[in-house]
């Protein structure tokens, strides 16, 4: 784990990652977390299917979108 993250500070972080709604700059205003700590986190959290589920998600998303996580 990241940092002094607490329990619930990592699942807010992981509940927020997996919003469509919630971009990597707002995490980072939050928890000081790049995205690439986000990344990192949500590879020890997530099941391995899972976690590649949610990358393709948000490469999808955001080769849609100008401004997407």
């Amino acid at each position: 784990m990241p940092r002094d993250l607490n329990e619930a500070d990592v699942s807010a972080i992981v509940e927020m990652a997996l919003s469509d709604h919630t971009s990597f700059a707002t995490i980072e205003r939050e928890f000081d977390l790049s995205e690439k700590e986000v990344k990192a986190l949500m590879r020890d959290r997530l099941k391995p299917g899972s976690y590649r589920a949610w990358r393709k998600r948000v490469r999808d998303f955001s080769d849609r979108r100008e401004h997407y996580k």
